[in-house]
């Protein structure tokens, strides 16, 4: 896809989006599982790459669609789709982090979804991914999110601006630091 098409791809999924939360509002329960669907899975990512623990991100994004089935009612298009879903995303995973302060996170191997015959590689995938999850756990909250909505879920700077409520030079401010942050720990790990 070239980035018009990009771009029209997205607009279209955002008015899908926004057009089943409408229909969720007004009692479509069908709404909800096609909002589900859409968004399960970029949801359990971007929890995965915060909390570094499969249940974890599973739990938090369950809890994300029960905040968006409750907000529903509420919701007005001011922007777009992702960003809606993903302040609400943000506020669980911040709620998450109050709660469990004292808790270190645990680290799923990558390598349990390698074949076996990759055993010497399936070492070094766990130990980059784990010495990732650490130095991503340095990161303040408010960088490793921008980044991770950046990276992974592909949030655009004004959309990133927009989901954790500040001004989009921040954004970039945050992400350079993160990005620069995240060199710095796998250059020590390659060292």
């Amino acid at each position: 896809m070239d980035s018009t098409s990009t771009t029209e791809h997205f607009r279209l999924v955002e008015d899908i989006d926004s057009a089943a939360l409408r229909a969720l509002a007004e009692g479509d329960p069908t709404a909800f599982a096609q909002i589900v669907d859409r968004w399960q899975i970029r949801l359990i990512n971007f929890f995965y790459r915060s909390t570094g623990n499969r249940a974890d991100a599973e739990d938090l994004a369950q809890e994300t669609f029960i905040e968006l089935n409750r907000a529903a009612t509420r919701y007005q298009a001011r922007g777009t789709f992702s960003a809606f879903i993903f302040t609400l995303a943000r506020r669980r995973l911040i709620d998450s982090y109050r709660k469990k302060a004292c808790r270190p996170l645990e680290y799923v191997d990558p390598g349990e979804f390698l074949m076996q015959g990759q055993a010497e590689a399936t070492d070094h995938s766990r130990e980059i991914e784990e010495a990732f999850h650490r130095a991503l756990a340095r990161l303040p909250e408010n960088h490793r999110a921008a980044i991770l909505l950046l990276q992974q879920q592909g949030l655009s700077y004004d959309e990133i601006a927009q989901s954790l409520d500040t001004s989009v030079s921040s954004v970039k401010t945050w992400i350079h630091r993160a990005r620069k942050h995240l060199r710095e720990a796998l250059k020590e790990f390659a060292a």
